[in-house]
Order: structure tokens, then C-alpha cells, then sequence
């Protein structure tokens, strides 16, 4: 693996990866198909100005992506990693879970430790107050692929959208996921760091570490109807898994 300096090598690594998932036939992939899309919306809203600062933007991109690429190779490897994303992947090696799981267990530990951890890197040396605009437009980014999402889902089963219809259940379950979490708790956990002397940093990470994969744990064992209804919709969702990957790339 190469070393990651601009949000172009994130893509690239990321197109590796979704590669890689196709070839292996690996859920993995579904991960990393959402994650380029929000990558290449971020790159071209540095682009168009979106942000107060462009080039921090893409300097905290990299410093977040890395954490899961690094994390996801470790895996590969057997090198131990942080216990929200050991239980990420360790949901590739199952059958019952639904696509919907895989991206929220993926979003659950990148959104909610990973992200909190690169802005608090990225503005070391100055006020992190100072990043909280550009932090909170990121949820706007977020925002605009929720319906992308649902679209997605509903190709790979097609009664989802009908679900979406008679229920908002799934649809705000996504939002939150996406915007709350990264809004509230990720920019929350970064001021904390900010804030603490060095010394207690890695033990804040590692808490921060266990409560996240506690939420996993939700997100793999919802209750014996939710895992009834998802059961049912796995029984239910088209095509092979490099299709999957496909559907959610497009």
C-alpha cells in the first residue's frame, strides 16, 4: 500500500479496495463503494470553495481516510486494530447481514471515532473552534447522499422502497447515523481531545473505542423482529456481491 498524501490517492486506494472486494467476492466493499462517493463529493466541494479552507479540508480527508484504509489492510493482515472497526469487518464473514448493516457498522465506527480523532490532528496547534464550520458543511455533504443511498438499497432489494413508503423507520435510522452522529458526538469527542492534556489522549481514544463498538453491537443484534425483517430482505436482495458493490458505486 502506498502512501496516502492527497484525497486523490484516498480515491485511488479506495478504487483499490472496491476492486480487491470484487475480485474476492467480499462485503467489504460496500464499505468502501459509499466511502468514495462521499470522498469525491468532498474533493469536489474543496474544489468549487465550499469550505472556509480548502487545503485543511483535504489535509483532515486524508488524516480520516487513512484510519480506515490502515484499518482494513491491519485486518487483512492480522494486525490488531481498534475494536469498532474489528467488529466492521468481522461482519463481512457472515451471511444474514444486510447491505444496510455492513454500510451502518462502517459509517458507526468512521463517523463516530475516527472522525472526531482527524479533526482533532488536524487542527493541532490552533483553536479547533476554528474548524467547526467546515466540520459542520461536511454534514451537508452527508446529507445530500442519503437519498443516494436509499436508491442504491432499493436496486439491490426492490421492495425497500416500498418499505420507505409506509415507514420512516429505515430512512431516519441512515439520517442519524450520518448526521447526527457526525455532527454531535464526532465534533463533541474532538473538542474533548482538543481540550485534554496528552497524556490522557490514547486513554480517551480507547474509551471512546469501546462505547463505539458497543453501538455496533445494535447494529449486529437489532432484536429478534428487526433480525426477522432483515432476514427477509437479505433473503430478498439481488445479485451476486461484486454486483452489490456495483450498485452502490454508481
Amino acid at each position: 500500500m502506498r502512501t496516502i498524501n492527497t484525497i486523490d490517492d484516498v480515491i485511488n486506494t479506495l478504487e483499490n479496495i472496491i476492486t480487491e472486494s470484487k475480485q474476492t467476492s467480499s462485503t467489504l466493499g460496500y464499505f468502501a463503494a459509499l466511502y468514495k462517493k462521499v470522498t469525491i463529493k468532498v474533493k469536489e466541494g474543496i474544489a468549487e470553495g465550499f469550505f472556509d479552507d480548502g487545503p485543511r479540508m483535504e489535509k483532515l480527508d486524508v488524516i480520516f481516510a487513512t484510519r480506515y484504509i490502515d484499518a482494513y489492510y491491519n485486518f487483512k493482515k492480522n494486525i490488531p486494530i481498534t475494536q469498532s472497526w474489528e467488529k466492521a469487518f468481522n461482519l463481512s464473514e457472515k451471511f444474514w447481514p444486510i447491505v444496510l448493516q455492513h454500510l451502518l457498522i462502517g459509517m458507526n465506527a468512521h463517523i463516530n471515532l475516527d472522525l472526531g480523532i482527524a479533526a482533532y490532528e488536524v487542527t493541532k496547534g490552533e483553536n479547533i473552534e476554528s474548524l467547526k464550520n467546515d466540520f459542520n458543511k461536511i454534514n451537508t455533504i452527508l446529507s445530500s447522499l442519503v437519498s443516494d443511498v436509499e436508491n442504491d438499497l432499493a436496486t439491490i432489494w426492490p421492495f425497500l422502497r416500498k418499505i420507505l413508503k409506509l415507514t420512516s423507520k429505515f430512512d431516519n435510522f441512515l439520517v442519524n447515523f450520518s448526521m447526527e452522529i457526525a455532527r454531535d458526538g464526532a465534533w463533541g469527542f474532538a473538542e474533548n481531545l482538543a481540550n485534554s492534556p496528552k497524556n490522557q489522549i490514547q486513554i480517551l481514544i480507547t474509551k471512546r473505542d469501546h462505547n463505539v463498538s458497543e453501538i455496533a453491537s445494535l447494529i449486529t443484534n437489532p432484536g429478534i423482529i428487526a433480525n426477522i425483517i432483515f432476514g427477509i430482505i437479505r433473503l430478498g436482495e439481488k445479485g451476486s456481491i461484486p454486483q452489490k458493490i456495483n450498485d452502490l458505486t454508481v
